[in-house]
Parts: structure tokens; C-alpha cells; sequence
């Protein structure tokens, strides 16, 4: 019956490391599409190199690597890759807290600099414009204010006497349109309750992946498998 049970566990392992490996190659490559034609990276110059297309890309060579580890060394009961997939997920999960708690401790800090972060990206934009470089039309400002509706940091004004045709609907300009910053704090600030229950459930996804892999490398160490 142990047997058993110890054998579904293994090809469990098994299963839920290679959906994860897919996944994980999915958001690689995703991530690279991304990079490849999404430009909303400079809004936030700063920061530029954390753009979402970035973190996609990392994400899912991280995914990719740890769960490819786990899937061996369930597969070949490899007590050396199931130590090391049990320590890397322990360290991602440390990381995941650390940065949850970084975040909330240093929210207002995180705010003020968005806001800083994105007038001074729009003051490049405008600039751009009077060069004669205009690429408004297709630029990182405006996805951001047609997906959100909304125009400049904190109104229109911010764009002085070039505002772009992403602020105005089909018929007319609004000059009362709400500002991005406003709109994008809403919008995290709204999603805040699910990202922190993916986080909590992500976290137990590495802990029952930890205690999966604990198991079976007891397992092996008891049935008298010589070390690999």
C-alpha cells in the first residue's frame, strides 16, 4: 500500500513538473514576443530594463529550469536533483515574501517614484514631438492612455500644446480627462486582493512541491539506493 502510494506520488511529481515546464516555456516564449513588439518599456525609464516583458521572459526561464529538475528527478528518483529542486523552490519562495514585504513596507516610496517616473517620460515624449520625431501614434503613451481613457500624469495639461490624438475620442477632445497616474493607482490598488492570493497560493503550490520531494528522497534513502 506505502508502495503505492509512494508511486503515486512520484509520476504526480511527474505530471505537475511538466505542465509547469510547459507553462514556463510558454511564458518564455511569450516574453520574447513581447520584447520584441511592445514599447511601454519607457514609460518607466528608471526602470526600463524590469519592463513586464522582462520579467515574463525570466519568469519563465525560471520556471522552465526549476520544474525540469523536479520532473527528472522524479522520474529517475535522483536524490541530487530532488535536493536541489527542494532548495530552489525554498529560495524562490523567500524571494517571493521578501519582495511582498518590500513592497508594502515601502509603498509611498514606490508611489512618489512612479509618479516622478512618469512625468519625466512624458517631458521626453513631448519633447520628442517638437524634434520633429513624433511617433505618437503608435507610442508607449498612447497604449497606456486608450487602454486606461485617460490623458497625461495627472490631466491633459501636462502635454501643454501637443496633445496627442490618443487623448481625444473619435469626435471631440476631452480636457477633462482623468490622469494616467490616477487611473494606473487604480488599477493596482483594484487587482492588489488577487495578486496577493495568487502570491499565498503560489507559495503553497512550492510548499506541497517541497514536501513531495522531501518525501520521495526519503524514500530512496530508506529503500538502500546507493547516493546519485
Amino acid at each position: 500500500m506505502a508502495q503505492n502510494c509512494l508511486k503515486c506520488l512520484k509520476y504526480t511529481m511527474c505530471v505537475v513538473n511538466f505542465l509547469c515546464f510547459i507553462c514556463g516555456t510558454a511564458g518564455f516564449g511569450f516574453g520574447v514576443f513581447m520584447m520584441m513588439n511592445s514599447k511601454v518599456s519607457s514609460l518607466i525609464p528608471s526602470l526600463s530594463s524590469l519592463n513586464i516583458a522582462n520579467m515574463i521572459f525570466i519568469t519563465g526561464i525560471i520556471m522552465t529550469c526549476v520544474s525540469f529538475l523536479g520532473f527528472l528527478g522524479a522520474l529517475k528518483e535522483n536524490r541530487c536533483l530532488l535536493v536541489t529542486f527542494s532548495i530552489l523552490l525554498f529560495i524562490l519562495m523567500l524571494v517571493e515574501l521578501t519582495a511582498a514585504f518590500l513592497l508594502l513596507l515601502y509603498e509611498s516610496n514606490i508611489d512618489s517614484f512612479l509618479q516622478r517616473d512618469l512625468t519625466d517620460s512624458l517631458e521626453k515624449s513631448r519633447e520628442s514631438a517638437k524634434g520633429g520625431n513624433s511617433t505618437m501614434s503608435k507610442g508607449d503613451w498612447d497604449i497606456i492612455q486608450t487602454m486606461f481613457q485617460c490623458c497625461g500624469v495627472h490631466n491633459s495639461s501636462d502635454w501643454k500644446d501637443k496633445v496627442p490624438a490618443s487623448c481625444c475620442s473619435k469626435t471631440q477632445c476631452d480636457i477633462n480627462q482623468p490622469g494616467c497616474y490616477n487611473k494606473l493607482k487604480a488599477w493596482f490598488e483594484g487587482n492588489f486582493l488577487a495578486t496577493g492570493v495568487a502570491v499565498i497560493v503560489l507559495c503553497i503550490i512550492e510548499v506541497l512541491g517541497m514536501c513531495f520531494s522531501v518525501t520521495l528522497f526519503c524514500h530512496i534513502s530508506q529503500s538502500g539506493l546507493s547516493y546519485k
